[in-house]
């Protein structure tokens, strides 16, 4: 079920074996952990965001999310969602009110926000590719976003900045703790990039860091970035393939780390739920 790497790589816990959690679902997204290791994550088509939380128990924690798709947790620990239902980004309380962040660019409403990171500061990378839905009341994008883009909504959350334009459909994004270096999946082109974070919030230096085909992303304690898409391919910092977990689903969406000591990789895949151990830690 997992291809391992040289030991020195080793990320898995030994004799570690995907744990199947539940497969009830219509399509899983947006894994997401809080302070205190419990992982939210959606089932976007049934309208839902649940809660698995570090003592093993599975329950809804709101019903009409707003169609909600990436999750994150602010500095705050209120879960910030992409609710693409009406292409808005929504604030979350532990107590479920919600608080709309973004509601348009400039007066157009967005494609459909995909993922998002929060940085230290509170400022937040948005992806805003297009992906037709079929609750929607429109067939095509606004012409006047002039494409799909990712945004950086400033520490204030009242500005909304394109930080790159040259992108054919962006999808998962995840920071460096220290803020210093952003990594952006392009789905559309099968690549992944890794930009420098300026301290205004604007990305420089992009380099392509793998060809890979991805969807959401996330890094551990060591630097390594792991890829949502066939199953879930890790890479270390110089790029450089270390592990490939085999999922058995056609499609995993989203990944994060979770449980009381952020050990243990948590995967979102079409209808399942999983959980596999490891000898890393997952980083806010």
């Amino acid at each position: 079920m997992a291809n391992y790497s040289p030991s020195g790589d080793s990320i898995l816990a030994p004799g570690a074996t995907l744990q199947l959690i539940s497969d009830q679902f219509a399509f899983t997204e947006g894994a997401a952990v809080d302070k205190e290791g419990n992982v939210f994550f959606t089932d976007q088509p049934n309208n839902k965001i649940w809660k698995y939380s570090t003592d093993g128990k599975l329950s809804v924690f709101m019903d009409s999310a707003g169609r909600s798709n990436g999750m994150y947790f602010d500095n705050n620990d209120n879960l910030v969602t992409c609710a693409d239902e009406h292409d808005q980004v929504w604030s979350i309380t532990k107590d479920g009110k919600v608080s709309v962040l973004v509601t348009d660019f400039k007066g157009h409403r967005l494609n459909g926000p995909n993922d998002l990171w929060i940085d230290a500061k509170g400022g937040m990378y948005l992806t805003d590719p297009y992906y037709q839905r079929d609750y929607w009341d429109r067939t095509h994008p606004d012409s006047a976003l002039g494409g799909e883009h990712l945004y950086y909504l400033h520490p204030d959350h009242l500005t909304l900045t394109i930080v790159d334009d040259n992108i054919v459909k962006p999808n998962g994004v995840v920071g460096t703790p220290d803020g210093k270096q952003l990594y952006g999946v392009d789905i559309g082109a099968a690549l992944i990039y890794r930009y420098d974070i300026n301290e205004d919030g604007s990305l420089s230096n992009r380099q392509l860091f793998v060809k890979q085909l991805a969807d959401g992303i996330m890094l551990d304690d060591r630097g390594n970035l792991y890829c949502a898409g066939n199953g879930v391919t890790v890479y270390n910092k110089e790029g450089k393939q270390i592990a490939h977990i085999e999922v058995p689903e056609k499609w995993t969406a989203n990944l994060c780390f979770g449980g009381k000591d952020k050990n243990i990789l948590y995967i979102t895949a079409s209808k399942s739920f999983y959980a596999i151990p490891t000898l890393v830690k997952g980083v806010e």
